[in-house]
């Protein structure tokens, strides 16, 4: 590590005209959704380009069947620098209903809150302009002291995050050679506080199960059939009961293979954090947490796997009654994972499972709905710790480490066909409203996170 006092002071000294260069970017409506914003998302990727041009890189536009990505790279200082990818979206949501806005969404603004805090307000400040662009004005305040970079960077910046990712998958095919690095850095997370930054380490994967119980060839009179006929509604419930046992645990065999528990250290920094069960369910009515008893709400939403029933039909639901014994019932299950468990193995655990509990006058359909491995970095990985203390010196509080409880796709792109762990820090925080009208970033976390940049970049060199 190096004195980076002078590179932050030129940050601060940037402010200004680094704002002037956020709002530019703003202004373009680069919502990726709509056929009629094509060109404004094409707007956004040329200015891009444009600016990281200017700032040094070798940048351009590449083409895709929907809108551009930008790609741009730049040397260190060292040949023996490390290699990062740095990730982010240029392209934003919708604005409807326009009508809840309290300002033009495409024109941004400094608003003042009082009490010395200022807000950035507009479609696009927090998700994921504001953010992509603390990496980006951090790498030019670093350039104008320093005249060189502590890593190699490459850039990749997307405009079709909002709308699925559809051209994102074979770009990485058709380019793994050239956006290989030895990881990758992304900002599309947020803070734990306004004081707190925070690093996701974990991302919980996903298995989704749709199953279907076939017993009668019809519909059966409940009089006179039932006591005798199988009732697929039974069966399926008993199976759904079974998939947990009194203690909240997950029957399936073989379920926790690659489960790992979560360090003491960082289970104890989770418990200073304000998230008891009571003000965590209490936003939404409850009180008691229904998942492996004897874990907190943090490590169960965190670094513990699942098994949910999100949907189970079958019979009459309609108005008045009607007695029949249905001829199928169906539910739709998922399961989100940690450490190394093996979705496949996942799905066939489960298809076993409910085989053996299908009587065999009955029969059983399954339809899978997808299947991603969980991604986490260890805790005690060097490129984390170096992270950590970087973010630590820069906030009020130390950083913390934390778990998602979903997931996000581009990180499993990148350790999946890339071979690249990813490293996500971002300054946006809970109350930012992406995605609904009058979406904000706070001042303090655009010019503290530019800030943070710095120190990273420093200490990853």
């Amino acid at each position: 590590m190096t004195d980076v006092s002078p590179v932050l002071d030129r940050a601060d000294q940037n402010l200004p005209s680094s704002l002037d260069n956020l709002f530019e970017l703003l202004r373009i409506q680069s919502i990726s959704t709509d056929p009629a914003f094509k060109p404004e998302c094409r707007k956004a990727a040329e200015w891009l380009t444009a600016y990281l041009t200017k700032l040094g890189f070798t940048a351009s536009v590449r083409d895709t069947p929907g809108h551009p990505m930008v790609v741009a790279h730049h040397d260190a200082a060292s040949p023996d620098a490390p290699h990062v990818l740095f990730y982010g979206h240029y392209d934003v949501q919708p604005v409807d209903p326009i009508e809840l806005w309290e300002s033009d969404p495409f024109a941004p603004a400094i608003k003042d809150m009082g009490n010395g805090r200022k807000i950035l307000v507009g479609r696009g400040t927090s998700d994921d302009k504001g953010q992509l662009m603390t990496f980006v004005e951090a790498v030019r305040a670093y350039k104008e002291i320093k005249g060189a970079l502590p890593v190699r960077i490459t850039i990749l910046f997307e405009g079709e995050e909002e709308s699925g990712s559809p051209s994102l998958k074979p770009f990485l095919e058709d380019n793994a050679t050239e956006l290989k690095a030895d990881y990758a850095l992304v900002c599309d997370t947020g803070m734990w506080d306004s004081d707190t930054p925070a690093i996701a380490a974990a991302l919980r994967g996903l298995v989704g199960e749709e199953v279907t119980i076939n017993a009668a060839d019809r519909d059966l009179h409940s009089g006179l059939y039932g006591g005798a006929a199988a009732n697929p509604i039974h069966i399926l419930s008993d199976i759904l009961a079974g998939l947990h046992d009194e203690t909240g645990r997950i029957t399936l065999p073989g379920f926790y293979d690659g489960v790992e528990e979560t360090p003491a250290n960082i289970k104890a920094s989770w418990e200073t954090l304000d998230r008891s069960a009571k003000n965590f369910l209490g936003e939404v009515g409850l009180s008691i947490p229904s998942g492996e008893k004897g874990r907190s709400v943090l490590e169960l939403t965190w670094a513990r796997p699942t098994a949910e029933v999100n949907g189970v039909w079958g019979g009459y639901t309609g108005a008045g009654f009607k007695t029949v014994i249905a001829a199928k019932a169906s539910a739709k299950v998922s399961f989100r994972l940690v450490g190394q468990q093996n979705p496949a193995a996942i799905r066939d655990s489960f298809r076993a499972y409910v085989r053996s509990k299908v009587p065999a006058d009955c029969s059983v359909e399954f339809h899978e709905h997808g299947a991603s491995p969980a991604i986490h970095l260890s805790y005690d990985s060097p490129v984390l710790t170096k992270a950590k203390n970087a973010l630590s010196n820069e906030w009020p509080k130390p950083a913390i480490v934390i778990g998602m409880g979903g997931s996000i796709p581009i990180v499993g792109d990148f350790q999946k066909m890339l071979g690249m762990e990813s490293l996500m820090v971002g300054f946006g925080l809970a109350d930012d409203r992406i995605h609904s009208p009058n979406e904000k970033y706070e001042l303090r976390s655009y010019h503290k996170g530019i800030r943070s940049w710095v120190r990273i970049l420093d200490a990853l060199a």
